[in-house]
């Protein structure tokens, strides 16, 4: 996930002082394949600043992953910044970007609201005040992990395009698939299929209100499809699933690992079109009206909606958080859909 630009805001509000230096816990890819805590200090806010306890954090697994494995490729190194990354790849690198916490110094008006940040995996910072976001109403911390990965499927539906009664497709059930499959159901006229190789994803398809199907038994002819398994496998069957003149569109992203598509088969009698998205930009339709600034809150006010607490499946102390990275890299086939950080 690309460094996002962050609005600078007009006037700093008041600033609430009185609050010394803090000793905070960082998670460090120290090499890749080794993840560890440290101790870090925290000073005070400035102005226009809020120092932020964190209570959760979410791990983004596919790019996560990637990076733990070592696996961004040295000409994404800039691109593939996060926006409060210390370090760089392949490391020592502080990643992340799905931070809920605690404002305990600031603007007055920010001191005491729970609100969402694009951080690392820490227990304590220090950000500009317009880089938080408060949780609306009706949005609980535990839940507002999921905010980045709302993003990403917002960002996605725009670069799609999906029409009023299209039939789709989206191959991958993991929590960007879920979510684009949430969304786009809520098209008037349009059914939608999430196909994934494991059976156990039915249920949360489901508890969404999406269909779902696994690859061998999914629906054709699909109008659009969305592509979000981050294997090449997936990307076969979503071009095999895609109708004649449909659009395939790529959400996974690799790192250095190549992929192999048979291209001889029906890519080009069927007329496919095949393209990417990425949450670094706005998709460029709606580029000169939004920043990411109104499309986060947009993700946000959208995770109002309970049945989204079916993609936070597991949790973990933040004292284990090393282990856990070590566990999801492994790319091994389990149902752990949003693995959420609780902070002490």
């Amino acid at each position: 996930m690309p460094t996002m630009l962050l609005q600078q805001p007009a006037t700093p509000a008041p600033i609430a002082r009185g609050v010394d230096a803090k000793a905070a816990q960082a998670c460090w890819l120290v090499t890749p394949g080794r993840a560890e805590l440290r101790d870090e200090i925290v000073a005070q806010a400035g102005a226009g600043e809020v120092r932020v306890r964190t209570l959760h954090s979410g791990i983004s697994r596919g790019t996560e992953s990637l990076v733990f494995r070592g696996e961004v490729p040295v000409s994404e190194y800039t691109r593939m910044r996060a926006p409060f990354q210390a370090g760089a790849f392949p490391g020592p690198v502080k990643y992340g970007y799905s931070n809920v916490g605690m404002v305990e110094e600031g603007p007055a008006g920010l001191v005491g609201q729970v609100v969402f940040s694009l951080f690392p995996h820490q227990s304590h910072f220090v950000v500009p005040a317009e880089a938080v976001c408060p949780l609306p109403g009706g949005v609980p911390p535990a839940r507002a992990v999921l905010a980045a990965n709302l993003e990403t499927a917002i960002n996605a539906l725009w670069d799609a395009a999906p029409r009023v009664g299209d039939r789709i497709a989206v191959v991958g059930g993991g929590v960007i698939g879920m979510l684009v499959g949430w969304l786009a159901a809520r098209m008037p006229g349009c059914s939608v299929q999430v196909v994934d190789i494991q059976a156990s994803r039915a249920v949360v398809a489901d508890a969404l209100g999406v269909g779902f199907a696994l690859p061998g038994n999914a629906d054709g002819e699909a109008d659009l499809v969305v592509h979000a398994s981050g294997h090449g496998e997936g990307l076969s069957t979503a071009l095999r699933l895609a109708g004649t003149e449909a659009s395939v569109l790529e959400l996974s992203w690799y790192g250095n690992r190549p992929v192999t598509l048979a291209l001889g088969e029906a890519f080009h009698s069927r007329r496919l079109t095949l393209r990417s998205s990425q949450v670094g930009q706005v998709a460029t339709a709606q580029r000169s009206r939004w920043d990411h600034r109104r499309r986060l809150e947009l993700a946000m006010s959208l995770l109002a909606d309970p049945a989204l607490d079916v993609l936070v499946n597991r949790h973990a102390p933040f004292a284990e958080l090393p282990a856990v990275l070590a566990r999801l890299a492994l790319d091994a086939p389990d149902d752990t859909l949003c693995l959420r950080i609780d902070y002490p």
